[in-house]
């Protein structure tokens, strides 16, 4: 999923005002985030609010995790599906880094 022409200009801003450090946070959470919706669009067969003859679930909502990176401690929403679950990629390649914001995963 890209990220469409206002997210990015939001994320700009929030760059400009920042310093170094959240600069570097703020732009692998952005990358994290979309790397996280792609995976799952390509998962289901559908990116979100789109209708296809070839999707195999649906949307769900989001829960929160953080996952621990040497940028920092990184605030992602991790999607929801309806029926099964869904743990990305990225994820699976940093998983001693999450630590959950709830009790349940």
């Amino acid at each position: 999923m890209a990220l469409d022409q206002s997210a990015l200009l939001e994320v700009l801003e929030a760059l400009k005002v920042a310093e170094v450090g959240d600069r570097v946070r703020t732009a692998a959470e952005t990358i994290y985030q979309a790397l996280i919706e792609a995976e799952l669009t390509e998962v289901i067969g559908a990116a979100v609010h789109e209708r296809s003859e070839t999707r195999t679930n649906q949307r769900n909502g989001h829960r929160t995790r953080t996952l621990t990176t040497t940028a920092g401690d990184l605030e992602l929403r991790i999607p929801k599906l309806r029926t099964g679950s869904f743990f990305p990629v990225a994820a699976r390649a940093a998983a001693g880094g999450w630590t959950r914001r709830c009790s349940r995963w």
